[in-house]
């Protein structure tokens, strides 16, 4: 019987019990006796945000497909939760077994955002374990991050006693082994570090050493010791259809985020985006397999009970066998009435045909990307979508029954000017036009769109790393400058705009391009009370602000700062396959609005045919 952690009383005490006593659909439960490894592996943020996380899905079934492996699950608790452990000092605990993770051999972290830094913290603190690596002995589980924010992982470096570069499924397994060697022999906690820093894709923080110049850039980062690689390399899955895939996924007991089965369709995408980082980390684009697909879709709803699966990809209308796939499952799964989610899709006629096969006659509403309201701007950061493509495609949309159009922009991106903004306003009225022209009898409905600008942030392996970033004032006008504007047209009670806090993104903004020195700053706001930063009610900027200035670090330096091309950045140790050179090379095209072909059309020499398969091998030079 599975023992309790808290009280009855504790656990009635908080809002949303649930979220912490396990038990549920599909968990894995093994005998902790008949185990040589314990991993816990965590999501910084609340439960029902990740459950909905298909890379921990992933992970937690290929680590309980090893015998001598139990993966656990952890989030971070809510704040109720994390009253009432603090109070009673009863440490943070895994959902399967309610055994404290102090205990366990691993605590993996996946970093998916900057903004959830302080929760990472709070869960090292609320488990017992020091929260600077250092700090610790060999009674502490090690601490392993990965993620996409792992790519830069030198704001978290002292927090960490190591990071995984890359997809999880590549080299974990060699690391266990490595690991319940090191348990046998009986060497010191450090001896363990060096033995993890040769397996491909490990970075261990503590072997590495930083020197700075006068101007405070970086001067060097150079291992301190042999068995630590000058550069670790991003690992990657070449054949997506064999690898681990679960075909049990866990079902939460809460409502998720995600509340469906997630079919990961492709990974990688062929666009090139200027601004977007999950574009470049996940180069090649590498599609699954058709019938690998069919297969794990049928017995992933058989097996969780959902009545909608979402087909998840960076850009799914890119998928060669979308059409195909769609098809086989409105077959299947029609007469059990199962929906299909399609994210990610672009706007042309033949997504558009997909979408009308999947929804019923009250059409939800269709997202679409334009990212920037003036061409100039979208040949700048690559978009690879004229006006006519926009137009076209949602005329198309109402004409098949849509009446709902979400939009999404960025505001602040390189070289935006006025025009630029007041572009998004114009570009909204013209498709609220679009549905106008619509005979009246055909239209569903009242016409109906939202606008919506997020800030944007220049991210690490994109080409706009060396991006200027604007204020926390400067963005805020842009907001005003488009609102006004919309407020101008002539169909503007078909329009709504809804934009980012801006003190938000400036913060991301600094986590993201960050270094070491920013480690002490996330560590004193936490101790400010900083937690859950990514939710609008518990962002306290203040706070962030007064961590500053108590740990003499300048935030400026991490935004607005012009960027050298030959500047050494914190993250440039990692070789993610794509090149320094094919980045600059897209900066200098972004600043002459100079558009650079998709991966299906030619190759651009990006570099990430050195890993083999996918896009990249057909279309090597």
């Amino acid at each position: 019987m599975r023992k309790l952690a808290l009280t009855d009383e504790i656990l009635m005490s908080v809002e949303k019990p649930a979220r912490y006593i396990g038990g549920e659909v599909n968990a894995v439960m093994k005998e902790k006796q008949q185990v040589d490894i314990r991993f816990a592996m965590c999501f910084p943020d609340v439960y029902e945000i990740g459950m909905s996380h298909l890379g921990i899905q992933i992970l937690y079934d290929m680590f309980n497909q090893r015998e001598d492996i139990w993966c656990e699950r952890v989030y971070a608790p809510w704040e109720d939760l994390d009253i009432a452990l603090r109070k009673h000092k009863i440490p943070l605990f895994a959902l399967e077994s309610q055994d404290p993770i102090k205990d366990f051999d691993f605590l993996g972290i996946t970093i998916q955002y900057e903004m959830c830094y302080t929760n990472i913290l709070q869960v090292l603190d609320l488990a017992q374990i020091p929260l600077q690596a250092k700090a610790r002995t060999k009674e502490h589980p090690f601490v392993i991050g990965g993620g996409p924010c792992a790519y830069n992982p030198e704001p978290l470096a002292d927090f960490f006693d190591l990071f995984y570069i890359g997809e999880g499924e590549t080299q974990y397994y060699h690391l266990m082994d490595r690991y319940k060697e090191w348990k046998k022999s009986g060497a010191s906690r450090e001896a363990f570090l060096k033995q993890a820093a040769q397996v491909p894709g490990i970075y261990v923080p503590s072997l590495y050493k930083v020197s700075y110049n006068e101007d405070k850039t970086i001067a060097s980062m150079t291992p301190n010791c042999p068995e630590a690689p000058e550069k670790v390399q991003k690992q990657a899955v070449l054949h997506v259809s064999d690898t681990f895939y679960p075909t049990k996924p866990v079902v939460p007991y809460l409502k998720a985020t995600q509340d469906r089965v997630v079919l990961e369709i492709q990974r990688g995408c062929i666009r090139g985006c200027r601004f977007c980082q999950a574009g470049m980390l996940y180069r090649p684009t590498r599609e699954r397999d058709l019938e690998m697909l069919k297969k794990y879709a049928v017995e992933m709803l058989k097996n969780t009970g959902y009545e909608e699966i979402s087909l998840s990809s960076l850009s799914s209308s890119d998928y060669s066998r979308l059409e195909e796939l769609v098809n086989f499952l409105i077959e299947a799964c029609g007469p059990k009435k199962i929906n299909i989610s399609l994210p990610s899709l672009r706007i042309d006629a033949f997504s558009l045909d997909v979408m009308g096969k999947v929804q019923d006659v009250k059409k939800s509403s269709l997202t679409f990307a334009p990212e920037a309201g003036s061409q100039r701007l979208r040949d700048v950061i690559n978009k690879g979508l004229t006006e006519e493509m926009i137009l076209s495609g949602a005329g198309q949309a109402f004409e098949g029954g849509w009446n709902r159009v979400k939009l999404y922009f960025m505001l602040g991106l390189p070289t935006e000017q006025e025009e630029d903004m007041k572009g998004i306003a114009w570009l909204a009225e013209k498709i609220a036009g679009r549905y106008y022209e619509v005979p009246k009898e055909q239209r569903n409905g009242k016409c109906q769109i939202v606008v919506s600008t997020s800030f944007f942030v220049p991210k690490p392996f994109t080409p706009f790393q060396w991006a200027q970033m604007c204020t926390k004032e400067e963005f805020l006008h842009r907001a005003y400058v488009v609102n006004h504007e919309i407020k101008e047209q002539k169909n503007k009670k078909s329009i709504k705009y809804n934009w980012h806090e801006a003190d938000v993104t400036v913060l991301e903004g600094i986590l993201a391009r960050g270094d070491r020195r920013v480690g002490p700053v996330i560590q004193k706001a936490y101790e400010n009370g900083c937690l859950f930063d990514s939710w609008s009610e518990f962002f306290k900027n203040e706070r962030w602000q007064k961590a500053f200035e108590e740990c003499g670090v300048d935030p400026m330096f991490y935004t607005t700062r012009a960027r050298a091309l030959d500047e050494v950045f914190p993250w440039d140790f990692i070789d993610i396959g794509v090149s320094r050179r094919f980045l600059e090379k897209e900066w200098e095209r972004a600043k002459e609005g100079v558009v650079t072909p998709n991966c299906r059309q030619s190759c651009s020499g990006c570099g990430a045919a050195v890993f083999g398969g996918g896009v990249c091998h057909e279309h090597q030079n």
